[in-house]
């Protein structure tokens, strides 16, 4: 069966600098595939990369066998691919049900389907349909999380971005997005997961790829790669990560 994303030989530059050296990679439909890395690995690039914010200066992206290379990101969108950003980027100055609603431009027309997405992230994330009049920029760290997930989830997307979903949340909300990362997956999206807490990522991956200075050195499932004795020292604290941990 032939993968639902592949990233084949990907450059990608800023100026004179390569940021990714011949990335190569690809999801199947419905697994949750990790990337781990340091900082500056080139993970975020990658990321920006398959949703059209950054130029291909080599190699390709092909989503369902369709090439995705010069295509605009709002069509990406619509083709079904849709990213959580680093950082959360959430609109602090609309509310929480104002920034779900702009998740779901590309398809703003079908209302009835506006709808029926926006129930879908309520029921995953039940404290923003409480909050959906609170202005977004008044939501905790872990809050702006959900809502920037609940807003990528609006397009109703094939493959979901993540990027760095855990970065700076408290250990308890961790857990809670990780959780809710694995039923979004079990309700048929398929992820690709920008993570650096390798504990959480390889516990709900089923493969994951490490990134070191924009080149892939390590690939393969999430047993081979926690029984790894490299990624152990680097990411795990120098322990084998248990299976479902």
């Amino acid at each position: 069966m032939t993968p639902l994303l592949i990233v084949e030989d990907l450059h990608i530059s800023y100026g004179a600098i390569e940021a990714l050296k011949g990335i190569s990679l690809y999801l199947d439909e419905g697994e949750i595939a990790c990337v781990l890395g340091a900082n500056g690995a080139g993970k975020s690039t990658l990321l920006q990369a398959i949703s059209g914010l950054l130029p291909i200066n080599k190699g390709k992206i092909l989503f369902r066998n369709d090439v995705l290379n010069d295509i605009p990101a709002f069509e990406i969108v619509r083709k079904g691919i849709s990213q959580s950003p680093e950082g959360r980027k959430v609109f602090s100055t609309l509310t929480v049900e104002e920034n779900l609603n702009l998740g779901a431009y590309t398809r703003r027309k079908n209302i009835g389907e506006v709808a029926e997405a926006k129930e879908r992230v309520f029921s995953l994330f039940p404290l923003l349909k409480d909050r959906r009049r609170q202005l977004a920029g008044t939501l905790s760290g872990g809050e702006q999380q959900m809502l920037a997930i609940g807003r990528s989830l609006m397009s109703s997307p094939r493959v979901l971005l993540l990027d760095e979903p855990s970065l700076g949340l408290a250990p308890i909300l961790v857990k809670q997005i990780f959780d809710i990362i694995r039923e979004i997956n079990h309700q048929g999206t398929s992820i690709l997961l920008v993570e650096q807490n390798a504990h959480k990522a390889l516990g709900i991956a089923q493969k994951g790829y490490v990134l070191e200075n924009g080149r892939i050195s390590i690939s393969g499932s999430a047993t081979e790669l926690k029984s790894n004795e490299k990624i152990q020292e680097a990411y795990l604290g120098g322990k084998a990560l248990k299976a479902g941990t």
